[in-house]
């Protein structure tokens, strides 16, 4: 199976590679888009910040290349708000795959923002969750967060419940960092990996 790493300098890559060493699947990292665009899988990993992310993937026509894939495109953190249609962090137009605003989190007392630490999943579906339980715990680090939308397909709850899984056709993403989320995480992309 040829599985790529979308490269667009945008942080964590290091780790998602560490942890697809650990289930034993072979990838490579890449912006080149015949390469994308012939892979079996694709994993568009982020930490960052949204516009300089953006500006990145637009300067390399990424950003018209991403939307256009036909195989399973897993997008974790940032990359997952990449793919949703707007984020307030630096006012920011993304791509548009999930039909859904990245936003804030709202200052509450007793809440620290960013969203730092393992936190449960609530009402899962889809073929990513498979063999994950409800409550099940996953590491975030995330200061903006997508509102649950009809294309939720986990929740979490933090100041006010945010969609911690995403899910559109052949699009499958996770404001969690799987990568580090230790047996949870390493099931989650080894259920994309089978798709």
């Amino acid at each position: 199976m040829n599985t790529v790493i979308i490269k667009y300098n945008a942080g964590n890559v290091q780790s998602v590679m560490y942890a697809l060493d650990r289930i034993g699947a072979s990838y490579h990292l890449t912006d080149d888009e015949s390469e994308i665009r012939s892979a079996d899988k694709v994993i568009f990993p982020g930490v960052g910040e949204a516009s300089t992310a953006m500006t990145y993937l637009r300067e390399r026509g990424l950003d018209r290349v991403i939307p256009s894939l036909k195989q399973p495109v897993l997008g974790t953190c940032v990359g997952m708000q990449l793919l949703c249609r707007y984020s307030e962090e630096g006012n920011t137009t993304c791509m548009g795959v999930f039909d859904v605003d990245v936003r804030r989190f709202p200052a509450e007392p007793g809440f620290k923002v960013p969203h730092m630490g393992w936190n449960s999943l609530q009402n899962l579906r889809g073929p990513l969750l498979d063999g994950i339980p409800e409550q099940a715990y996953v590491y975030f680090v995330h200061s903006y967060c997508a509102d649950v939308c009809p294309e939720t397909t986990a929740v979490c709850d933090y100041v006010r419940p945010f969609s911690a899984m995403l899910q559109k056709d052949n699009f499958y993403a996770a404001q969690f960092h799987a990568e580090i989320s230790g047996n949870i995480g390493q099931r989650i992309l080894e259920n994309f990996l089978k798709l």
